[in-house]
């Protein structure tokens, strides 16, 4: 059972899950019971589209419905399911930029995913391909979730019933759709698709209920021929807003979110589930991600920022904590936001441990950390309190000074003069984060790196800092370098209007960079001596300039 603490300071919380799970609650304060009283899982879904790979989207989704699903488990005690939908009955629309054998996909176009050969000649089809994918992406992550594909359910004839209740309020179906499009797609639409028993194409095409029970539909083929065939059993599939609504009424979806370009969507799947017999699950609308510049995210265009590029430069949970907040807010995707993103889920999961617990409830890192706890019932989390010796911006700093020919051995030589028994095999979330400081550097810093030469009173003030530095051995604290840092920059002798000022002079004339970290700790990390180097070069570099 759940602790009553817990329970407690949930009903209250005002972090997002928890208000999210609270609706939720509302319609099932208890969880969730079939026909007969018996309590059966509260159902949550995700979708997916297979015509491409799994995305940022896509983990973002899963990870926020996680988040709420943890949130309702903590909030009721009840039992709930994760389900991950592929609607790999959807027709190919068009031929994606990153398959092989792109002629072969180009004479399939129309045709079900899950019954188009697979490109990469891995699989059954491309949909099954696709699928396989998904499920790869999901379990890297360690998501708890069961995987459903539409064409299972439609090929196996488990959507027929459901099938059948459609065609059994078509006219109520289409009644609420056609008002919604154009004229000229009205002349076409039709709730269900049937497949050409000739091309195995998605037909677009009016259609006529002819037999409910039997399921029999007709149409007019691509070649003109007139057809009665039956709709059931994977030889039709439903429009895809129709087969959404299908889907919450005949699985029974109770909570499931969705991007704002689909709140209209929405609006109408969820008129059409009520005339089906079903229920509108509970959801948010989230906003969507930006690029650096503002403009929304485009596969087709390139912009923003992959989910393997995040990967190759911060930590998953990093990622996980950047999209933790106001879901209802734009996110801007790109490079510029990782190492902040880092050290911040890091400093959020450190203090977590000191937090009562309605506090630690709006702390992303309790909710990250029990997204895949294999039982999530108690207030406690593993990992709370955890802390890094070294940040991620003083890592950044580090490798910055070393140049982009830095190796992770050369780091970790250094890292043995500030971190505790420094040894990779002993910090492994340390190890990964200096791959990720390697490659951010390499890839970001490296290349926009100019260290300005000092000018007028910095001169003197970074000759001050060398001679306190003279004689001074290695594994001095870093806060004693920190005073000394402080004591020159505020020495009336060297003119500088305020510590800010000061700082920014060390970090251009030293670092190459506007910004950087606490001098004493990088100080404490590079070594007295080789800090010495960096301040002798800049001293040079003043020499030289008219």
């Amino acid at each position: 059972m759940t602790d009553q603490t817990l329970i407690d300071a949930a009903r209250t919380s005002k972090a997002w899950p928890f208000q999210e799970a609270q609706r939720l609650a509302k319609r099932y304060p208890d969880g969730k019971r079939d026909a007969d009283g018996k309590l059966v899982p509260v159902l949550f879904e995700t979708g997916y589209g297979p015509s491409g790979l799994p995305h940022i989207g896509t983990f973002q989704e899963v990870l926020r419905t996680t988040f709420v699903r943890r949130a309702y488990e903590a909030l009721t005690g009840a039992p709930t399911r994760l389900v991950a939908f592929s609607d790999d009955m959807d027709g190919l629309r068009k031929v994606p930029d990153n398959v092989p054998d792109a002629g072969m996909l180009q004479s399939q176009l129309g045709k079900p995913l899950s019954r188009i050969p697979d490109p990469f000649g891995t699989h059954d089809s491309f949909g099954a391909h696709n699928n396989a994918r998904l499920r790869e992406f999901l379990d890297r992550f360690g998501f708890d979730y069961e995987f459903i594909s539409a064409s299972d359910r439609y090929n196996s004839g488990a959507f027929d019933d459901a099938l059948r209740n459609v065609l059994a309020h078509n006219q109520a179906i289409l009644d609420i759709m056609l008002p919604t499009l154009r004229e000229e797609r009205r002349k076409t639409y039709s709730p269900i698709l049937p497949i050409s028993p000739t091309s195995g194409v998605v037909l677009q095409v009016p259609v006529e209920v002819v037999d409910v029970q039997a399921g029999i539909i007709r149409f007019t083929d691509e070649d003109g021929r007139e057809v009665e065939q039956s709709a059931l059993g994977g030889r039709a599939k439903l429009q895809w807003k129709v087969d959404w609504a299908m889907r919450w009424a005949a699985l029974g979806v109770d909570y499931e979110m969705y991007g704002k370009d689909l709140t209209d969507s929405g609006v109408q799947s969820g008129k059409i589930a009520q005339v089906l017999g079903g229920r509108k699950p509970e959801g948010l609308i989230y906003e969507l991600f930006l690029d650096e510049k503002g403009e929304k995210i485009s596969k087709s265009k390139g912009n923003g920022l992959t989910i393997e590029e995040w990967l190759r430069y911060g930590s998953q949970e990093s990622l996980g904590f950047y999209i933790f907040p106001n879901p209802k807010s734009a996110k801007q995707l790109h490079g510029g936001v990782i190492p902040r993103a880092v050290d911040e889920y890091w400093q959020f999961r450190e203090r977590l441990a000191e937090q009562p617990l309605d506090k630690q409830l709006g702390n992303p890192a309790w909710h990250l950390l029990r997204a895949n706890m294999a039982d999530a019932q108690g207030a406690s989390v593993e990992g709370a309190g955890d802390s890094l010796p070294v940040t991620f911006g003083l890592l950044l700093n580090l490798v910055g000074v070393l140049r982009a020919e830095a190796t992770s051995g050369q780091v970790w030589s250094y890292l043995a003069n500030y971190v505790p028994d420094a040894d990779p095999a002993q910090h492994p979330e340390l190890d990964e984060l200096v791959e990720s400081a390697l490659a951010y550097n390499r890839d970001f810093i490296a290349p926009t790196l100019a260290k300005r030469a000092p000018e007028g009173p910095e001169v003197d003030a970074l000759q001050a800092l060398d001679e306190r530095l003279n004689g001074v051995a290695d594994g001095i604290p870093a806060e004693d370098i920190q005073t000394w840092v402080y004591e020159i920059g505020k020495d009336e002798r060297y003119g500088f209007d305020n510590l800010r000022d000061w700082f920014r002079a060390l970090y251009e004339t030293l670092l190459g960079s506007s910004q950087g970290p606490r001098m004493g700790s990088f100080i404490s990390l590079y070594g007295i001596e080789n800090t010495r180097k960096l301040i002798g070069e800049a001293l040079e570099r003043a020499k030289r300039t008219p």
